[in-house]
């Protein structure tokens, strides 16, 4: 492992930011997660939420759009640390702490946990990072803790 990696170790860094629009919503969770409260503002008004909220998975897809999107702009600019992203070996503690009611602005980051050569794939290692999306006021409505195959130089 570089020292410029190791120096990232219990950083956070913001990966970006995403407004949850009301269409948007209605959109994904008719075809991925069609429970009535992300469906319909009315049926919604009469669930525990109150108001139409994005599905957990919403949520999370869209945490992965963001790293895809940094993962490029990270990659022009510090050559030399992490040479290759593979997949994702999986992800635990993944918890939706509140809801992301249409019209939330969620801000997503990664704090670097640690990595380990993977014991299956010479060559690469498992990076681990803990995962958080805060609403616009500051409140924590996703985490989780993300592992990734990386090649390292």
């Amino acid at each position: 492992m570089t020292t410029r990696l190791a120096a990232k170790f219990g950083v956070t860094e913001i990966i970006g930011s995403h407004r949850f629009e009301a269409d948007e919503i209605i959109r994904f969770a008719s075809r991925y997660d069609p429970q009535p409260f992300h469906l319909s503002e009315d049926a919604a008004r009469r669930s525990q939420f109150g108001r139409l909220c994005a599905s957990g998975w919403h949520t999370a897809s869209t945490f992965m759009r963001l790293t895809i999107e940094a993962r490029s702009k990270v990659a022009a600019v510090s050559a030399g640390e992490i040479v290759e992203y593979g997949p994702s070996p999986g992800f635990r503690d993944l918890k939706w702490l509140k809801p992301v009611y249409a019209d939330d602005t969620i801000t997503y980051s990664r704090t670097l946990l640690d990595i380990r050569p993977s014991a299956t794939r010479p060559g690469w290692s498992i990076l681990n990072a803990r995962v958080e999306a805060h609403n616009q006021d500051g409140a924590i409505v996703m985490e989780c803790i993300s592992s990734v195959l990386v090649r390292v130089a």
